[in-house]
């Protein structure tokens, strides 16, 4: 298969036979006859200046420890210049090893032992493994029907989470995943009011940040009124493809500033320097290639819409607001869906629709069952991929419809 060459398209820089000589996850975990559209990892070369600092880093053998600042004022620049955030708080932002690592130490300080942390479902699922691994209760408020917080849903949540415990925490995700919505300010602004009235703290997973797409504006939680007492984990990781290099920023409100002050010093030695580097690298001088990204991710988006309507039509959508995944419902397909029993869980867990395209089209995507509540019948598609990729699997999996078995 040809990827047709686009030098401003991240994208279509790489061909398959490259991609597949890749060692990670998402290159190794199927055969090779499966195209993989499933995990949250992008099929790009590095950006230019994050490669530039990685390969004078290993040339000064600059590999020790990390140390300093530079990555929260890498940060704080993007966020001016994109998020209209000018007054981002380096002195109030701490490293952690990543984002979910950073979720559970900021939980561990806000929350006891037993008290609820709820979650919009269907929603990534490491929120319910690392919340429950972290000896919290999950308490799911889902998503409405438009795939949008469902912020009478979430009332009634905070208040049984109260109910449960004396320090509830609501654990946001910023923009949504699965469904790609970007939250609107109004929006946020609401769930901080709710916050405030029943004593629930808010942590914002704003790990896809960056990736708001044409027609879509990010909203950073801690700028929104009655965030105060918040945080926020952000990384360069989805954005710029970073997952292998372990580094993300904690920032608290300046009502937190006390609770972050109190974060264990050894949590900042999970960061691996080389991560640190990168991700600072990427937030600092990133942008460019960053909007080459997104116009490519925007193409395909509505190229995805395109082969849906023509390959799979019962297939329904929302195209997102921003991220690279689609969530698609395949309930009108007939297929079998996930089978009693089958909960939240590691995305690698395959049944339903996502088990026949395996199989069948020898496509892997996420089943949609291990995001919570909503998610049954339901697949994640990575788009973060060349046209003719993504054109080739949706092919595969509208052929597998069509000839079952």
């Amino acid at each position: 298969m040809r990827v047709s060459a686009d030098d401003r398209n991240p994208l279509t820089r790489l061909t398959l036979a490259q991609l597949r000589q890749r060692t990670s996850v998402k290159w190794r975990l199927h055969p090779p006859d499966v195209l993989p559209l499933w995990v949250a990892e992008q099929d790009v070369p590095l950006a230019p200046p994050v490669a530039d600092a990685l390969r004078r880093a290993v040339e000064l053998g600059d590999t020790g420890y990390a140390h300093g600042t530079g990555y929260a004022e890498a940060l704080a620049g993007f966020a001016a210049q994109r998020w209209d955030w000018p007054d981002f708080p380096v002195g109030r932002s701490t490293l952690v090893p990543d984002v979910m690592m950073g979720v559970v130490e900021v939980l561990r300080l806000v929350t006891d032992p037993d008290d609820a942390v709820v979650v919009c479902p269907p929603v990534y699922p490491p929120f319910y493994a690392f919340v429950s691994h972290a000896d919290r209760r999950v308490l799911e408020a889902p998503l409405g029907p438009d795939g949008r917080l469902d912020l009478a849903a979430l009332d009634e949540a905070f208040r049984r989470a109260r109910l449960l415990g004396a320090r509830p925490a609501f654990l946001l995700c910023n923009p949504h995943n699965p469904t790609g919505v970007v939250h609107r300010r109004d929006e946020l602004a609401t769930v901080a009011e709710l916050a405030a009235r029943h004593g629930v703290r808010v942590v914002s997973d704003e790990i896809h940040a960056p990736l708001a797409l044409a027609g879509a504006r990010f909203t950073p939680y801690l700028t929104v009124p009655g965030s105060g007492n918040a945080f926020a984990l952000l990384s360069a990781s989805k954005a710029w493809n970073l997952a292998g290099l372990k580094a993300a920023v904690a920032v608290a409100g300046p009502d937190a500033a006390a609770d972050l002050a109190r974060m264990p010093e050894e949590v900042s030695h999970g960061p691996s320097h080389l991560g640190v580097l990168a991700h600072t690298a990427a937030f600092a001088a990133g942008g460019p290639w960053l909007d080459q990204l997104l116009d490519g991710l925007d193409a395909n988006r509505a190229l995805l819409g395109t082969l849906l309507a023509e390959h799979l039509p019962a297939v329904s959508w929302q195209p997102p607001d921003g991220t690279y995944l689609a969530w698609l419902d395949c309930t009108r397909l007939g297929l079998p869906t996930e089978t009693p029993g089958d909960g939240p869980g590691i995305v690698t867990d395959l049944s339903g629709p996502a088990r026949m395209f395996l199989d069948d089209a020898r496509v892997a995507l996420s089943s949609g069952h291990v995001f919570g509540t909503g998610g049954a019948g339901f697949v994640r598609l990575n788009f973060a991929t060349s046209p003719a990729v993504l054109t080739e699997a949706v092919t595969r999996m509208g052929r597998a419809v069509a000839t079952p078995g």
